[in-house]
C-alpha cells in the first residue's frame, strides 16, 4: 500500500508561483512512475508532469517552460514536487500526486497510475 499527501496548494493571482509537495512515507520501489495529474470539475484528469525513477521526465504542452517536476529520496520517504511558475487562470484545478508502475514517462497516461493522493487545489485568478 502507498500513502501520499500532497501539501502547497492555494490561491495566488496569474504570472505568480507555488511549489506543490508529495510525501510518499515507506515508498521502497525501485522502479516507479510518479506525476501530478490536475482536474477541472466537469473535465478529465490531465497528467501535468511525469517522472520516472530515473529521473526522466515529461510534461504536458500546456505547462511546458513553466513547470518542473522534481523527487527526493531522505529516510525511507520519498518526496516528489511540482514547481509553478507563470501560473495562468488556467492552472486552476485540483493538483493529485499519483504514482504507479514504471513506464515509459513520455507516454504516460491517467491510467497508469495506480496509487493517489487526496489532492490540493490550487487556484489562479487573473
Amino acid at each position: 500500500q502507498v500513502h501520499l499527501e500532497e501539501s502547497g496548494g492555494g490561491s495566488v493571482q496569474a504570472g505568480g508561483s507555488l511549489k506543490l509537495s508529495c510525501t510518499a512515507p515507506g515508498f521502497t520501489y525501485s522502479n516507479y512512475s510518479m506525476g501530478w495529474v490536475r482536474q477541472v470539475p466537469g473535465k478529465e484528469r490531465e497528467v501535468v508532469a511525469a517522472i520516472d525513477s530515473d529521473g526522466a521526465t515529461s510534461y504536458a504542452d500546456s505547462v511546458k517552460g513553466r513547470f518542473t517536476i522534481s523527487k527526493d529520496n531522505a529516510k525511507n520517504t520519498l518526496y516528489l514536487y511540482l514547481q509553478m511558475n507563470s501560473l495562468k487562470p488556467e492552472d486552476s484545478a485540483m493538483y493529485y500526486c499519483a504514482a504507479g508502475s514504471l513506464v515509459v514517462v513520455t507516454a504516460i497516461t491517467v491510467a497508469d497510475f495506480g496509487w493517489w493522493g487526496h489532492g490540493t487545489q490550487v487556484t489562479v485568478s487573473s
